[in-house]
């Protein structure tokens, strides 16, 4: 059974069967898996099953489709457990199962998984040790000389290495030392499903790579119990008759024993056998084993902390850049013009966002004050953002009127089919008559407060449609007068929408009533505004991100 697993989004934490043939992934309800996201083309991706491997193709969408973060090309590509599936912003991760509860290898070593049977109760295995608890403290009575050397091998090699990509083979090449009589050997790890992912395969011959088989009543009797196995001849160990996987396959001698992380918890599972009934493990064999596995466990557990910092630091430094990057874009201080202070606020929800707002001074002596919100957030919000700020300088300087620049805007955006929404809201302040000219696309709408104290939403009846969904939409203006006191709030979604711990918004209605209640400059009103905000949250981290946009005329 193959499965995609959701991880974020509004489908987080669903499992989608993947059925035989094809599984259609996208934003039609006719589609297999259908994605609810603007971004997410009508049929966006699917994936393939041949009756044994799966593999995902990009259907030509609009924002592509990323496998472990690579962009895929034409065709067809072959997904392995865990892989991760990235459609916009969703993200999901492919995971195979199967009635073993072992999953396929991810790094390509051609192990395939065995399908035995049940156990049976009659039979024995030659040798046995319960490593469950104290296992780093087990007392092996293997030769000292013997001990010794496995330690030493599996130290120096594990001394090496830092990366799990590193551990892994190093482990492996130690083992083959250590124990002459090994024809091959495994090492598998569980994922965050509890399911075993074979991670890596060593074969001393080259013509036993392929043949390499996994009995899952063996893994599973490890895993389950915590117990080191030895079968001494497996061939004729009728623990395992029901399956015939081990006699299939006339491995004669194998060991299997638990890999355990340092909290004790059990990571995997590193198995050796033989294919030759002339080479037999001893228990001596099997203790030097246990013993090299709690080493090879802490140094995997070690390697996966390393590799996850490391991969942390990368992801933080590629954010710290392109949060510079989209600060760029947006004004470094606010407009000096005689008899208006301005206020602006921007934050992001995880470092780089779809918000953004601009101040243009503009040929005719006005000035341009823009607030917009592209659909979602984090990287392809950003780079919308980016291209939104672009064309919104072109069309504002080439085209004075401001409808027809937002029309020419519109049309610009959603020639790019991005399947993606971007809502806009332009205010054309002219300081030589104090008159605002009002363009919204799919914004909320600004609120005037007058120096009476009462409020209006600007234009409310004339917004249309938000940028980039359709081309040719006419958008209308609204030209009001500004009087001596009165002030302009523009702000995104980010704001009315912040939630406290119990799941309640702030409302789009308390923020207009912050703006009514008080008489104060855009500096302090904006300070006031977020404070509420801030105090409504309660510690909470906002989902979404921040702007806010005050301008005053004095």
């Amino acid at each position: 059974m193959a499965y995609l697993k959701a991880q974020n989004g509004s489908l987080a934490g669903q499992r989608f069967e993947l059925d035989e043939g094809e599984s259609v992934l996208g934003r039609s309800p006719e589609c297999s898996i259908h994605v609810e996201d603007f971004a997410v083309s009508r049929q966006h991706a699917k994936v393939h099953n041949n009756g044994v491997e799966f593999f995902i193709e990009d259907l030509k969408s609009r924002n592509k489709t990323y496998l472990n973060d690579v962009m895929l090309g034409e065709g067809q590509h072959q997904l392995r457990n865990g892989d991760r599936l990235s459609i916009c912003d969703v993200i999901f991760n492919f995971y195979q199962e199967f009635s073993s509860g072992l999953s396929d290898s991810l790094d390509g070593s051609h192990i395939s998984v065995l399908f035995d049977g049940a156990e049976t109760s009659t039979g024995t295995i030659m040798s046995k040790l319960d490593v469950g608890s104290g296992h780093g403290q087990i007392q092996l009575t293997a030769s000292p000389e013997v001990k010794l050397s496995a330690l030493l091998e599996i130290t120096q090699a594990l001394g090496r290495a830092l990366s799990l990509g590193d551990v892994l083979p190093s482990v492996l090449d130690a083992l083959f030392k250590v124990f002459m009589q090994a024809d091959r050997a495994f090492i598998g790890l569980l994922d965050e499903s509890g399911i075993l992912v074979p991670r890596w395969s060593k074969a001393r011959r080259e013509d036993a790579a392929e043949t390499i088989r996994i009995s899952r009543t063996i893994v599973n009797r490890v895993i389950e119990l915590k117990e080191a196995i030895l079968s001494a001849d497996a061939a004729s160990d009728q623990q395992f008759d029901a399956s015939q996987s081990i006699a299939d396959f006339k491995i004669r001698s194998m060991m299997c024993v638990p890999l355990f992380g340092i909290g004790g918890e059990v990571l995997g599972v590193l198995q050796v056998d033989t294919l030759e009934r002339n080479k037999q493990f001893t228990d001596g064999d099997l203790e030097v084993l246990v013993s090299v596995a709690t080493q090879a466990g802490i140094a995997l557990d070690n390697a996966r902390l390393h590799d996850d910092a490391l991969a942390q630091q990368a992801i933080q430094k590629d954010l710290e850049l392109a949060q510079q990057v989209q600060l760029g874009f947006l004004p470094s201080s606010g407009p000096e013009i005689e008899h208006y202070t301005f206020f602006d606020y921007y934050r992001a929800a995880n470092h780089i966002g779809g918000d953004y707002y601009d101040y243009l001074e503009l040929k005719n002596g006005t000035l341009a004050v823009i607030v917009a919100d592209v659909v979602g957030h984090g990287v392809a919000a950003a780079l919308l953002m980016s291209k939104v700020a672009a064309e919104t300088k072109f069309c504002l300087a080439t085209e004075p009127n401001a409808s027809a620049a937002i029309n020419q805007l519109n049309n610009n955006l959603s020639r790019l089919g991005l399947d993606r929404f971007v809502t806009f809201l332009l205010a054309v302040l002219n300081p030589e008559t104090d008159e605002v000219t009002v363009v919204n696309a799919g914004h909320m709408a600004p609120i005037h407060r007058r120096a009476d104290g009462t409020i209006e939403l600007v234009g409310e009846d004339l917004a249309n449609i938000p940028l980039g969904i359709m081309e040719d939409v006419e958008y209308e203006s609204f030209t009001f007068t500004l009087q001596p006191g009165d002030s302009i709030t523009m702000y995104t979604d980010g704001l009315n929408e912040a939630a406290n711990p119990d799941g309640e918004l702030f409302t789009m209605e308390a923020i207009e009533e912050l703006v009514r209640a008080h008489q104060e400059p855009a500096q302090q009103r904006g300070e006031r505004i977020l404070e509420s905000i801030t105090t409504f949250m309660q510690g909470e981290q906002p989902d979404d991100d921040m702007c806010l946009v005050i301008f005053d005329r004095d």
